[in-house]
């Protein structure tokens, strides 16, 4: 363990509230592709479960709010607009869960 600290920082890195919620980001960010990749394998097809949106969605808004507050313009513009078709996916996935409920009744 030793051997991960370097001048009293753990890996070389200052661990801010900042540095944290930018890698818990890519943290997430990253898990979706996990996510995608286990429902695929499970189901031996393509398949985008939810839990896909949502990590792409709350890792990419913790990866804006760590570029504004770096104030990297590159960063900012990468993750600006990402929010907007994981949303859109989230919304057409709920109504489309609440349009099957009553179909599932219906039998």
């Amino acid at each position: 363990m030793d051997h991960l600290m370097i001048d009293g920082k753990f890996l070389g890195i200052t661990w801010t509230f900042w540095k944290l919620l930018g890698w818990a980001g890519n943290l997430v960010f990253f898990s979706r592709f996990v996510i995608q990749w286990i429902a695929t394998e499970r189901e031996k097809k393509v398949v985008v479960p939810l839990a896909f949106w949502y990590c792409s969605l709350l890792g990419s808004l913790c990866l804006l709010i760590y570029a504004m507050h770096q104030r990297d313009s590159v960063f900012i513009f990468a993750y600006l607009f990402t929010w907007i078709p994981y949303t859109r996916n989230l919304y057409f996935a709920m109504k489309e869960r609440k349009n099957a409920i009553p179909a599932m009744g219906a039998d």
